[in-house]
């Protein structure tokens, strides 16, 4: 089969398309998925540049996010048969091969029935950034109706989910953003202020759009000193949410304390890393919670590129120039 394969870590230039043997089923529990469509990550691209999580496990083929049809399944599976649609996140950081080729394996419990309405590259979209904002947002700050909510990064690949959720459960929503198109999109998308971060304090903004009192909840994809200046943008008593890890200075530190800020951490991958099985089935059943609003469509994926396999090296410089509007997807012939 064919696949992208990440010999070394390095620059996007060394993922190669080489033929590779089909994977088989060595699990009862596995399914041998055919491959139609494969979503980026920003992680993608660090573990291609570091392999920080199984650094002495290489050639590697890389992708968490996929979409396609089971081939086949392992003597105990009960959820699925051949020729179902599947979408999933699984293998990808090393581990095992993940979905830049033909085939790939994936547990029964990390793979969803795919939403009748998205196509394949839809699909593939979405698992890695709808279950991170929704943990984001259910998980570890509880968004409730009428909150107001801000986050950075509105049309990006979590941020422009994050902000659909955050409609559907009747938050009221802004969003920082790079310019006039990607304003647009989060104002279609459900976000009542959209604050154009080069020219304007979003401290400031966020401040005015809640009548100086702060918000109530800000969802940080960003980091660095995004970050940090967030504190002083939320109320006494408020929330964040980050997906990153960054030092802030003391001044911030303090800051946050003044208002008695709780903060949470999101690593969507770690319960794959730590083999923690229940979480990793917590994480499927976010997939298959959202199926219907997909299929309903009060949940759209929003994908801007879309390149085949073999070019999987463009694909991943497109991700790492980042201000990417929504998903980068690659089809797998």
């Amino acid at each position: 089969m064919k696949a992208a394969l990440m010999p070394r870590p390095g620059d996007a230039g060394v993922l190669t398309l080489v033929d590779v043997p089909k994977p088989a089923i060595t699990d009862a529990h596995q399914l041998l998925v055919r491959v139609h469509a494969a979503g980026l990550n920003p992680l993608d691209t660090k573990i291609r540049k570091l392999h920080f999580y199984y650094p002495n496990n290489l050639p590697a083929i890389l992708g968490c996010d996929g979409a396609g049809i089971v081939e086949a399944i392992g003597d105990d599976v009960t959820r699925f048969r051949p020729g179902a649609d599947v979408y999933f996140f699984a293998n990808g950081l090393g581990s095992m091969p993940g979905s830049y080729a033909q085939y790939t394996i994936v547990d029964e419990r990390e793979a969803a029935r795919k939403p009748k309405r998205l196509s394949m590259i839809e699909a593939a979209a979405v698992p890695l950034a709808l279950i991170t904002a929704w943990e984001a947002l259910v998980d570890r700050i509880s968004l409730e109706r009428d909150e107001h909510l801000l986050v950075h990064g509105g049309a990006g690949g979590v941020g422009h989910l994050a902000i659909q959720l955050a409609r559907n459960r009747g938050a009221r929503i802004a969003a920082t953003v790079g310019d006039a198109e990607k304003a647009r999109i989060v104002r279609e998308l459900g976000a009542e202020l959209a604050i154009p971060y080069r020219e304007q304090d979003f401290v400031a903004e966020a401040l005015r759009w809640t009548g100086g009192r702060g918000v109530d909840v800000v969802l940080d994809t960003v980091g660095g000193k995004t970050f940090c200046t967030s504190f002083r943008a939320l109320r006494l008593y408020g929330r964040i949410a980050t997906l990153l890890s960054t030092p802030c200075e003391l001044a911030d530190v303090n800051e946050a304390r003044m208002r008695n800020l709780r903060l949470g951490y999101v690593q969507m991958t770690a319960p794959s890393y730590l083999g923690d099985a229940d979480a990793r089935a917590a994480q499927t059943r976010i997939l298959e919670t959202c199926a219907s609003a997909f299929d309903e469509g009060s949940l759209r994926p929003l994908v801007t590129t879309v390149l085949p396999l073999e070019r999987a090296a463009d694909a991943h410089r497109i991700v790492e120039q980042g201000h990417t509007i929504g998903k980068v997807v690659m089809t797998v012939d």
